[in-house]
């Protein structure tokens, strides 16, 4: 199983000292938390995509690129590729450039971003958020996929004889994370292409994120990628550890009263209850993870968000020394133990995706045509 850290890179006042990084500093920050990440020993470090204040990873391969350099094992990716405002044929290039820079280690997630005002910057409308996704997306595999590509859609100019540049890394796509937090077509559409569903949790209940991944599972069997329970999961989450549950809620409690997303709303208490935050020991922190499981059933990733709400940057290094070194290893050893032995423990890889070979279903535009109809077909006669 994967472990991770996802930033989003919000730049806020830090509520204890009245101090807002610039910019600048953000930016380190956010190298420095990559760094840390795979020297406590976690597999991946991904971030976010926004092109509005307060807000800074406007370029995620930029920062990942420079991050593959001071990294040698760290699988790198993101948190939200904007697939809907992005143009594929950008996408395309920058990721495959990306791969070539980090040897493989590259996936990323696919997402319709949550900030409104982003769709007309770059000349899009809203409410064709998930008809973006949909088509932007089909193109983009043809453009890893096949070596011409000629293609007409509602969304962009037609492309005669396009060839991308440079093509993924041993002639193999990244994999793609289809990330959402309330869309069913986007389960659906994860489904469809057999590739990862994550549900970014830290805002929802439980019983939410179950109605999603349950959709998912049973899409992903449907289109016959396998049974529902070998399907790609992963789940966002979000920690403050320390010695005792007292001290943790101390400490934390500003940080989540004037947190811009959630702050001045439901208490601290509550809305850990209601959502998968947990404020208390590495102990509390390994209980509450692996009851995850318990309603989404086993999956492949778990991220967390450290660096939220204007924490500075020596707490979230701190914090995410406790992650690797008292948290995660107990994590590892107790979901392998509970995971069949037919279900993946890992979402495939740069290495495993090349061994599949060039005939595997990743390397199709869409899937198999007739086993997409004979499983509807079994569907029918269930």
């Amino acid at each position: 199983m994967q472990f991770g850290i996802f930033t989003v890179g919000d730049v806020t006042v830090d509520p204890t000292t009245g101090r807002k990084p610039s910019e600048a500093e953000r930016i380190r920050a956010m190298i420095a938390i990559g760094e840390k990440a795979e020297e406590v020993g976690l597999d991946v470090f991904a971030t976010g995509e926004h092109h509005n204040p307060p807000f800074v990873p406007s370029s995620p391969t930029t920062l990942l690129g420079y991050l593959a350099a001071r990294t040698e094992r760290l699988i790198l990716s993101t948190a939200t590729t904007l697939i809907t405002t992005n143009d594929p044929v950008k996408i395309a290039e920058d990721f495959a450039m990306l791969q070539h820079v980090a040897g493989g280690r590259v996936d990323l997630m696919m997402g319709r971003g949550n900030t409104g005002p982003v769709y007309p910057w770059f000349g899009k409308d809203i409410r064709d958020g998930v008809a973006l996704a949909v088509e932007n997306y089909h193109l983009l595999r043809k453009l890893w996929r096949e070596p011409v590509v000629d293609w007409e859609g509602k969304f962009r100019t037609p492309l005669q004889g396009f060839t991308s540049t440079p093509a993924p890394l041993d002639g193999t796509p990244p994999f793609v994370w289809h990330g959402s937090i309330r869309t069913p077509e986007i389960a659906e559409q994860a489904a469809y292409y057999g590739d990862g569903f994550f549900h970014n949790n830290i805002f929802w209940n439980k019983e939410h994120t179950e109605q999603m991944v349950r959709l998912y599972r049973q899409r992903f069997e449907h289109y016959g990628h396998g049974s529902a329970d070998q399907a790609i999961v992963g789940l966002g989450g979000q920690v403050f550890m320390a010695d005792t549950e007292a001290e943790a809620k101390k400490r934390f409690r500003p940080y989540f009263d004037n947190a811009p997303v959630y702050g001045h709303g439901p208490s601290m208490e509550d809305f850990t209850e209601l959502t998968p935050l947990t404020v208390g020991t590495p102990e509390q922190v390994i209980e509450r993870t692996l009851g995850f499981a318990d309603y989404v059933g086993d999956y492949q990733r778990q991220l967390f968000l450290m660096d939220h709400a204007g924490l500075p940057l020596d707490t979230v290094l701190e914090q995410i020394e406790i992650l690797g070194r008292e948290v995660v290893p107990v994590l590892r050893k107790e979901f392998e133990l509970r995971r069949p032995e037919h279900v993946p423990s890992d979402p495939p890889t740069h290495g495993s995706l090349v061994a599949a070979g060039p005939d595997s279903p990743h390397h199709l535009v869409e899937p198999a045509r007739e086993r997409v109809l004979a499983a509807q077909q079994e569907g029918e006669k269930a």
